[in-house]
């Protein structure tokens, strides 16, 4: 498994006990779909914890006061115009992960990418980014999107959905896995300045189908009970 120490810099590998642990408990062939489904959840709210630390900062938002009648001052989150984008289908299994740590509730925003299983080039079949056809360019705050992808595997399809949000109109990209590929998730930090990755564990190997080695397995037919084609 590759070490934090020698990734880029906007690369974060979770060195978690528990993630590890579980990240080892996912790999197993015995591990059931409700298991799996567990498992990327629990894995998912630990990283996406440490994510959203470091990517999230606090700000006062006028007085209320507490049941006793004391004033205090209102914190909330900054920036305040987040969107999640998980990417289809398996993105949707870290969706509730991410959503439970959030105060409140955020919109949440579907692409939908699979890989030429030839070339493994990424190929887009479902956007509902709103406005999708041209940037929001009517927000005037900060816009943060949290791409949620339990696997980086080439990077491509990754990389592609960073594209996307950029061309959107976002200011930042937040993209958080569960594993990945050095070579994946390297591609995807490099496509953009404005992008931090942060994922549970890399593995250093793809096979000739582009399945990371020893990985996990294919997280979306895991998740729900589906045989690959």
């Amino acid at each position: 498994m590759t070490s934090a120490s020698t990734s880029p810099k906007n690369v974060h590998i979770s060195t978690h006990p528990c993630v590890r642990a579980k990240l080892s408990q996912l790999r197993s062939k015995s591990c059931d779909g409700r298991t799996t489904k567990r498992l990327i959840h629990e894995i998912a709210n630990i990283v996406c914890c440490d994510a959203l630390a470091a990517s999230l900062s606090t700000q006062t938002s006028g007085k209320d006061e507490t049941p006793l009648g004391y004033s205090y001052d209102v914190e909330t989150i900054a920036p305040a115009h987040i969107s999640v984008v998980p990417i289809l289908r398996s993105g949707l299994g870290m969706v509730d992960a991410l959503s439970d740590l959030l105060p409140e509730t955020v919109p949440v925003h579907h692409l939908g990418l699979f890989r030429e299983p030839t070339t493994l080039s990424p190929v887009e079949y479902y956007n509902n980014l709103p406005y999708h056809s041209s940037p929001p360019t009517s927000t005037p705050d900060p816009h943060l999107a949290i791409i949620l992808d339990p696997i980086i595997a080439t990077g491509g399809t990754c990389a592609a959905a960073i594209q996307t949000l950029r061309e959107w109109g976002v200011s930042r990209v937040v993209v958080i896995s569960v594993l990945g590929t050095t070579e994946g998730v390297k591609r995807a930090s490099e496509e953009w300045e404005e992008v931090e990755v942060w994922v549970g564990g890399v593995d250093s190997k793809l096979n000739a189908k582009g399945m990371i080695v020893p990985g996990v397995g294919d997280v979306g037919d895991r998740l729900f009970g589906t045989k690959g084609k």
